[in-house]
């Protein structure tokens, strides 16, 4: 049974900076592309960076220039820097995991952490 667990969420003044955490456990064999995506109240969830297996990250145009995705691959975690956060960046982040497991590739999902971006 694989597993993320996302921490580091929380609520931070406009201009301010959080970091967010997922760490994937269980039984994965291998573990490919990692995402974090986000959900504000009445609206769809979007992608906002995404990282495959080496340092380079793509990001949302929102977020380009302040946040940064990077992973550990070594601790199967995955991590988002956010800075100058904004009002409109509140929302529950999900973290996204392609792991290897039972012969086939499958997406996990974690629980979300809320991030409140208010003065």
């Amino acid at each position: 049974q694989v597993q993320l667990v996302e921490s580091g969420g929380g609520l931070v003044q406009p201009g301010g900076s959080l970091r967010l955490s997922c760490a994937v456990s269980g039984s994965a064999f291998s573990i490919g592309t990692m995402a974090w995506y986000r959900q504000a109240p009445g609206k769809q969830r979007e992608s906002v960076a995404t990282i495959i297996s080496g340092s380079m990250g793509i990001y949302a145009d929102s977020v380009k220039g302040r946040f940064t995705i990077s992973r550990n691959n070594a601790l199967n975690t995955v991590y988002l820097q956010m800075n100058s956060l904004k009002p409109e960046d509140t929302a529950v982040y999900y973290c996204k995991a392609n792991s290897y497991v039972s012969g086939a590739w499958r997406t996990y999902w974690g629980q979300g952490t809320q991030v409140t971006v208010s003065s």
